[in-house]
């Protein structure tokens, strides 16, 4: 691909009417391995019972009705493709549609890529579902259609791929008008999947499409700029450069991580990449977790703020994949989608509005605990301390004015503060921390937070889903620390990023770090341990497209027992589109040394929300 092609600038639509210059660029050609493309194939085949996808997933517990690569028009004429999978039998069933750029079945990212498959057995699913999204086999027995667009842009649909926002919004609102409208459909369309099929149900619903019946958003950020982009102000484009070496296309893609490098304000742009959660009025059944580093805050978000007066909530204690595939799980979002598509007259409402996790690293979690609500009314907040000089956090400020410091090219460029409790202590629901900063040799600084759990012999516990340290976190670039006071909390700092506050030299200064939620019991004799340093953007990659996947090539399902033709997909994760576009994060501001204050006039303080027992 040529520089000129990198350069490409497209007028797009924006919320308010607008339209705002924003970069695309090309990604990989619907032939490269890596993206595992199957061909574009429109046909409508009987997929027999018994029968399985590859070999090693479940068999088809029943015949079902495949519309492969069905055409659909979108309001400005442009065609997108679907494959639809339903019933055999006449009749008009319910819909669950998915939305991704992924691709309709195997795409560039998929469980095989990972380790372990995350846990989930390849036997666990059929295989015909898309990354991230239900397992049409089993839906399609319980009397669903699951419809997988692959959206504007993606493999052979037309148009250039759009990442979320206002187009991306109305393509979705045009598919499911167009879903309800067949004779195959009872006019109820509902929407699931978890990561990026989860924020395009914040966007889509929010345009209120008059057939999108509910909603069930597992897991997935509700504003771009502030859950994972620019959080806390920092640009991190590594994250959607992660995700767009997978994407096909024959025409361009958003430049999403230019976009975050170039604009590090709030602006037009970004805006639209905040799904307005306040219009979303129709049943909502919302998962969330501590865990996820990137959509933990927006579904916590999404579900406080959507207007639903039917909603639910429920925060599990593992991964966002095998918990959506966990029978159990699977089983109660069948009772929510039979209550609202097929209008059963269940007890689903009788279900808990809220249903907690509260992690116990060391010890044995609490799962689906009931609750009214999130955050929890009877939270009682309180202020423990920095202490400086012995880097504890107390209950009681210190008389006395101290500092700590650190360079920040030091191999040990942090702090550390640490409170034992003398009585088992459950802290569930948001942190802040309120710091007294300096920078000396720099005009800015770049913070990083975290809130974990200690032994009683002071090395931290981890999380047995994953083997990693469990941890709340936080983070700031100290120039965007002023606060939108009207949207901020005491415990939930807001941030305006309108514009920056450089540091004069010498300056101190307050900054109110925002911490994303956390539920975590403390037991008597464990510690709490806050570390504050130089944020550093992290490398780790999942090796999207590096898995071998067979599948046949003269049909698209067969007999376990027969031996089809084989295709090999995969296999290639480093392949990438042109490695001269890939965005970096810009230099680090952190320069010189960190100081932060503490006692006296320098009330620095975590903030943490302590739940009495009911």
């Amino acid at each position: 691909m040529s520089k000129t092609c990198e350069q490409k600038v497209i007028a797009t639509k924006m919320y308010d009417g607008t339209t705002f210059p924003v970069y695309y660029r090309q990604v990989l050609p619907l032939d490269a391995p890596r993206v595992r493309y199957t061909g574009f194939k429109p046909e409508k085949i009987m997929l027999k019972a018994g029968s399985v996808r590859r070999e090693g997933a479940l068999p088809l517990p029943c015949d079902i009705m495949l519309e492969r690569d069905a055409a659909i028009p979108l309001r400005d004429g442009t065609i997108i493709y679907a494959d639809i999978f339903r019933p055999v039998g006449a009749g008009k069933y319910p819909v669950i549609m998915t939305w991704s750029p992924y691709g309709k079945e195997y795409g560039g990212q998929w469980l095989d890529d990972i380790p372990g498959r995350v846990g989930i057995p390849l036997a666990a699913t059929s295989q015909l579902e898309r990354f991230e999204g239900p397992d049409p086999a089993y839906w399609v027995n319980q009397g669903y259609a699951i419809v997988n667009p692959d959206n504007r842009g993606a493999y052979s649909s037309a148009g250039n791929i759009h990442y979320w926002g206002t187009q991306d919004s109305e393509d979705g609102y045009d598919v499911i008008e167009w879903v309800a409208a067949q004779v195959w459909s009872n006019g109820n369309v509902g929407m699931s999947g978890n990561s990026w099929l989860t924020v395009s149900q914040w966007f889509i619903a929010a345009a209120q499409p008059p057939h999108l019946t509910a909603i069930a958003p597992w897991e997935g950020f509700s504003d771009h700029f502030r859950d994972s982009g620019n959080r806390g102000g920092i640009p991190c484009p590594e994250f959607p450069e992660m995700i767009f070496a997978t994407f096909a296309s024959n025409g361009l893609v958003e430049n999403q991580p230019r976009m975050i490098v170039e604009y590090q304000l709030m602006n037009t742009y970004w805006e639209d990449k905040r799904a307005k959660l306040e219009q979303i009025t129709i049943p909502a059944y919302v998962v969330a977790s501590y865990t996820n580093p990137a959509h933990t805050h927006g579904t916590f978000a999404g579900y406080r703020q959507i207007s639903s007066p039917k909603k639910w909530l429920r925060v599990h204690n593992s991964n966002e994949w095998p918990d959506y595939y966990q029978k159990e799980n699977v089983a109660d979002l069948t009772k929510f989608f039979d209550r609202y598509l097929k209008g059963e007259d269940n007890d689903w409402e009788a279900t808990p509005r809220v249903r907690l996790s509260v992690l116990d690293p060391g010890g044995k979690d609490t799962v689906n605990r009931v609750e009214s609500e999130f955050p929890l009314a009877r939270t009682i907040y309180k202020k423990l301390y920095l202490q400086a000089g012995t880097h504890t956090l107390s209950l009681t400020p210190a008389a006395k004015i101290e500092t700590n410091e650190y360079d920040v090219n030091a191999v040990q460029n942090k702090k550390t503060y640490l409170v034992t409790f003398d009585k088992d202590t459950e802290l569930t629901g948001y942190m802040k921390l309120h710091l007294w900063v300096q920078a000396q040799g720099a005009d800015d600084m770049e913070l990083a937070v975290t809130v974990e759990k200690l032994d009683v012999e002071k090395q931290p516990l981890v999380d047995p889903h994953t083997g990693l340290a469990v941890a709340a976190t936080g983070q700031l670039r100290v120039s965007h620390r002023e606060l939108d006071e009207e949207k901020s909390t005491e415990a939930e700092p807001y941030l305006k990023a309108v514009r920056e506050l450089k540091l004069n030299a010498g300056e101190i200064v307050p900054v109110e770090i925002g911490i994303w939620p956390m539920g975590m019991i403390y037991h008597k004799g464990e510690s709490l341990r806050l570390t504050v340093g130089a944020y550093k953007p992290s490398d780790e990659r999942i090796p999207f497209g590096k898995a071998k996947i067979e599948v046949p090539t003269t049909c698209f399902t067969f007999d376990p027992k027969a031996k089809p033709p084989i295709q090999t997909l995969g296999g290639q994760a480093e392949q990438v589109a042109n490695i001269a576009d890939l965005v970096q994060s810009p230099p680090t501001r952190n320069k010189g040394k960190h100081i932060f204050y503490t006692g006296g006039i320098y009330d620095s303080y975590l903030l943490v929300p302590e739940v009495p027992k009911k």
